[in-house]
């Protein structure tokens, strides 16, 4: 598979605005695509390529990241959401959902830098011990080592 060339999310929700507006104002076809042509700056086979992308962009808008076009080779299977028109594949790409229920799931797993190999408690301060803290410490180690 070679990537020809691919569209953002913003230039084909903008390009489907621009045709709607063309469109609504009674333009043939061939006048929506100069009109498009015009106001995105393509022209011969790109322009061609928005076009068709624009279409499938327009039956894809929800989570829409960007469509791809693609020509495949010989014996090459096309992508399973592509869409062909002419030698062309158009490849819609979408962006992914996050699942908050399952980031929370991992929360505390793992030491990471504050477990350390203590396992304990970590540091309270990322520049070490307070006084107080150093203070406490060196009274339980005294009361510790004291032979009674």
């Amino acid at each position: 598979m070679k990537s020809v060339t691919e569209f953002s999310n913003f230039t084909l929700s903008q390009g489907l605005k621009s045709k709607a507006a063309l469109a609504a104002e009674g333009k043939t076809p061939e006048e929506i695509q100069a009109g498009l042509g015009e106001k995105f700056k393509f022209e011969a086979e790109k322009l061609t390529y928005f076009v068709n992308a624009l279409e499938v962009a327009g039956q894809n808008t929800e989570n829409l990241n960007r469509v791809r076009v693609v020509s495949l080779a010989e014996g090459e299977s096309a992508p399973a959401k592509s869409t062909k028109v002419e030698e062309m594949h158009y490849f819609p790409e979408f962006f992914v959902k996050h699942n908050p229920a399952a980031a929370t799931d991992l929360k505390g797993k793992g030491k990471g830098r504050q477990g350390g190999k203590g396992g304990g408690g970590g540091k309270e301060s990322p520049w070490g011990m307070s006084p107080e803290q150093k203070a406490a410490k060196k009274g339980a180690s005294a009361g510790k080592t004291k032979p009674a």
